[in-house]
């Protein structure tokens, strides 16, 4: 019996590390992530800017990206937003619609309390300008601090 419960619990980790680890660990627990329509009508309801995340649960880059979202001041900044994540594999239309410069992802876009994109808003680079910084949350703080500024 002791055999096999260490067994399952040996199972367990494993999946739940495996889960984590496709896609990522988004920090469900302290950011309050919204589906596209629920998040637009409370954006408008609440006069919220959004953030909006494009990420699928296959690419590294996105699983190191989620960690960012642990950071104790980019949890702090999140409350000042509508905060929307949605899998690029299965949200094609509305990753497309959002593929201003490419579909690569991760890509980070800030829209109005509207819904409306901020082209201004974007990276420090020229070329995948909605991809940020997947491991220093700075990068990601900075443009939240700007938002905040320019679309509240």
């Amino acid at each position: 019996m002791r055999h096999a419960l260490t067994t399952l619990a040996a199972a367990l980790v494993l999946f739940t590390a495996a889960a984590v680890q496709a896609g990522g660990d988004w920090n469900d627990s302290q950011i309050a992530w919204q589906t596209y329509d629920a998040g637009l009508a409370a954006a408008k309801q609440d006069k919220k800017p959004i953030v909006l995340i494009f990420y699928t649960e296959w690419c590294p880059h996105c699983t190191n990206y989620s960690k960012v979202f642990h950071d104790p001041a980019v949890v702090a900044k999140a409350k000042a937003f509508v905060m929307i994540r949605l899998d690029a594999d299965k949200n094609k239309e509305l990753a497309q619609k959002f593929a201003v410069d490419g579909g690569y992802i991760p890509r980070t876009f800030f829209l109005s309390s509207a819904g409306t994109l901020d082209p201004a808003i974007h990276a420090p680079r020229e070329q995948f300008k909605y991809f940020y910084d997947e491991k220093n949350p700075a990068s990601i703080l900075t443009a939240m601090t700007a938002a905040q500024a320019k679309l509240n």
